[in-house]
């Protein structure tokens, strides 16, 4: 099958074009030609997917069996994608389990669960993942719709649950014996995913029958709180800390820095089953660890200087010692 992928070098897209290649997929990427290092074989096709009318021409002009967009954030983006894709045996596209929100019904959440998103991205994902799904129902569009929960690998930095993998000096810090900063108890429940072990979800429903007008959870089955999470990543880094925890509301107050995520999403338990995707896709079992992904992470970070120095920040000093002042005060210290 000719597959394009929109973006195809992204944190989880690296690894969807590797696997397509293995399979024996001819492959074309589309995206604005910033990272290099595509794999052989791969075909660069340059553009922005913003100029729709130059990106949905040369997809039209190209003619592929399949596609996977992986840079699909709105609903603008989504009936674009549709016009550029309109020929084609089947779309894979990429939404979030923060269409879900954090209000839940049930725990394992599974994909007839209500959508309320809280952030902005998962609210224009809703949008995107409605205007697909009335493509399949009113004209039999054959798109494929997976949800990722939290999926890490060595094209971003180790995350933590303050943020997503936007400071990584968080790992000097462990190195330097410093304490960290986490939100809560720590004890909010989570999935996590390496991307190698996500590809499959991706990469096996193109030209699956079954899989039309499917929407997927896609994550591991296991699940761990956040500090088993911090606990696995100390041990991968070489050194335990002490963690400090401070309230959620705190850290919004204090405007810790990207702490977006952690404030729509990390802040709570969040659990997702993805038994319909493995049932469908059977392909989809992952296998590394969570320590063994981490381990990769930290490889890529060492070898390509993407630890900055904890010393040149303070925000984090300076919220943990204002935190143990206020814990100091309740105990009556």
């Amino acid at each position: 099958m000719r597959v394009c992928v929109v973006g195809g070098t992204g944190n989880i897209s690296t690894s969807i074009v590797r696997l397509l290649l293995e399979v024996g997929h001819e492959v074309a990427v589309f995206n604005r030609g910033l990272s290099p290092g595509l794999p052989a074989g791969v075909r660069q096709l340059q553009g922005d997917r913003k100029d729709r009318a130059a990106f949905e021409a040369m997809m039209q002009t190209e003619k592929f069996d399949g596609a996977i967009d992986m840079i699909c954030f709105d609903a603008v983006d989504a009936a674009s994608t549709l016009r550029a894709f309109r020929d084609v045996q089947h779309l894979v596209y990429c939404s979030t389990v923060c269409t879900y929100g954090v209000d839940y019904d049930w725990l394992p959440a599974t994909e007839d669960h209500p959508l309320r998103p809280i952030s902005a991205y998962g609210s224009n994902k809703v949008a995107a993942d409605k205007l697909f799904l009335a493509a399949y129902y009113e004209r039999g569009y054959p798109v494929t719709i997976i949800k990722p929960s939290t999926t890490f690998g060595p094209r971003l930095n180790m995350m933590r649950q303050l943020d997503c993998a936007a400071n990584p000096g968080w790992v000097d810090r462990v190195r330097k014996g410093k304490p960290i900063a986490v939100c809560g108890d720590g004890r909010a429940l989570h999935q996590w995913l390496y991307v190698d072990d996500a590809a499959p979800a991706f990469v096996f429903p193109l030209g699956r029958e079954i899989c039309a007008g499917q929407v997927y959870n896609m994550m591991k089955t296991e699940f761990g709180t956040w500090e088993d999470y911090h606990r696995a990543a100390l041990r991968v880094i070489g050194r335990e800390v002490e963690m400090v925890g401070v309230p959620v509301q705190a850290l919004c107050d204090c405007r810790v820095p990207d702490l977006g995520t952690c404030e729509s999403i990390f802040a709570y338990n969040t659990i997702y089953s993805p038994a319909r995707l493995r049932r469908d896709v059977p392909e989809f079992r992952p296998r590394l660890s969570l320590e063994e992904g981490l381990a990769k992470v930290l490889e890529a970070m060492d070898r390509e200087g993407r630890i900055p120095n904890s010393d040149e920040s303070d925000w984090e000093d300076k919220l943990i010692a204002a935190q143990r002042q206020v814990s100091a005060v309740e105990l009556g210290c």
